[in-house]
């Protein structure tokens, strides 16, 4: 999963339970769809990339900041970014709203197309509860 630095979704990948995470990083980054907000062209691209130790690797790196998106991900082996996990909790968060619903705490369908729908059913809720918050 990508959210955005306020933990609404921006884009969600399913895999299989042994696929690492590190190979999902740019299929995630480039199914970001265009966001609007201020007047002008849509962004579709984010500043920067946080992202924990099972991120870190060089050739990602290297991508990401070929695409002008500044990589924050800590180094397997080095001591943890301070202040990072406190970033990082936008992203728990939202994987914590997408397990209120029951149906997504344990995947029970076998066909991924159906997983994928409630998943996507799921962060429409989320993304419409957090609209509805803000403008009340």
């Amino acid at each position: 999963m990508i959210c955005d630095g306020r933990g609404t979704p921006l884009k969600v990948i399913t895999t299989a339970a042994n696929v690492n995470d590190v190979t999902q990083t740019l299929a995630l980054v480039d199914g970001i769809p265009p966001v609007a907000g201020r007047p002008g062209r849509p962004r579709c691209r984010p500043d920067s990339l946080l992202g924990d130790k099972a991120y870190d690797s060089n050739p990602n790196r290297k991508e990401l900041r070929r695409r002008r998106i500044l990589p924050v991900i800590s180094r397997k082996g080095a001591p943890n970014i301070k202040g990072l996990g406190k970033l990082r909790y936008v992203v728990e968060q939202t994987i914590a709203l997408l397990h209120q619903f029951k149906r997504l705490a344990v995947r029970w369908e076998r066909r991924t197309e159906l997983h994928d729908t409630f998943v996507s059913l799921a962060c429409a809720l989320i993304c419409w509860r957090r609209l509805k918050k803000h403008r009340s």
